[in-house]
């Protein structure tokens, strides 16, 4: 119901507003439904689904429409390949993130759906994309909750760290990232005792304290160095 010759009506509407930005005078239906290649019926359905998100067209039927400046469209207006990579994103994050983040991406699944429009609601429901568990991942000794603090944060921290030969050992990190894998959470973090980057299984991190002291410098500019040396392209998020 909500396609018209395989383009999604959310990919219609974005289209209907920047078309309808490009005419200063009043555009018919028709006009619209030619360039948009869909009929005049769904130009008048758009029209009314515009509206109710906010946007003032004025005209009508057999008029002409027009649009006035200062619209723009609510960002839960998703295409379709959109909402299927957030839906993935948070279904991964269910099963492979910690507990809060768990509890934090099922909710955020439930807000998504609360607010986007009926048609699209059925796409999230019917999103075949599935996020398998992960059965061999050791159980953290420290709550993944304060060490993503102290990262949003730019705080360092002292831990208490086992190596993979069961020797303990006390130091001060900078946190810069954690990274989720299928076997392991692992801490990207400057080490002070080592004095140079170093990563960390957070299930060997047997104790957790965040400091006071805030990183001596930017924490995405580390994390740049840190993905410089590695060779890792792109950007990470923050």
């Amino acid at each position: 119901m909500w396609q018209h010759g395989g383009v999604s009506r959310a990919d219609r509407l974005l289209r209907l507003v920047h078309l309808l930005r490009r005419y200063r005078s009043p555009v018919s239906a028709s006009t619209l439904a030619e360039e948009l290649g869909t009929s005049t019926r769904s130009i008048y359905r758009d029209i009314q689904t515009l509206r109710e998100q906010g946007a003032t067209i004025d005209g009508e039927a057999g008029i002409g429409y027009v649009l006035r400046p200062g619209f723009l469209l609510p960002p839960l207006m998703f295409t379709d390949e959109e909402l299927e990579a957030l839906v993935l994103g948070l279904r991964l994050t269910a099963e492979h993130g910690d507990e809060a983040l768990e509890q934090a991406s099922r909710d955020a699944v439930a807000k998504l759906l609360a607010v986007l429009p009926r048609n699209l609601r059925t796409l999230v429901d019917d999103t075949a994309l599935l996020a398998g568990p992960s059965l061999s991942r050791p159980a953290e000794t420290v709550d993944l909750r304060e060490v993503r603090r102290a990262i949003r944060q730019g705080r360092k921290a002292r831990i208490d760290y086992l190596t993979g030969g069961a020797e303990r050992s006390t130091r001060v990190v900078w946190p810069l990232g954690l990274g989720f894998f299928e076997r392991a959470r692992i801490l990207i973090a400057w080490c002070e005792t080592r004095q140079d980057f170093r990563s960390f299984r957070t299930d060997r991190v047997v104790r957790w304290a965040t400091l006071a002291e805030r990183l001596p410098r930017p924490r995405m500019a580390l994390l740049s160095a840190w993905r410089e040396r590695e060779g890792i392209p792109g950007q990470l998020p923050d």
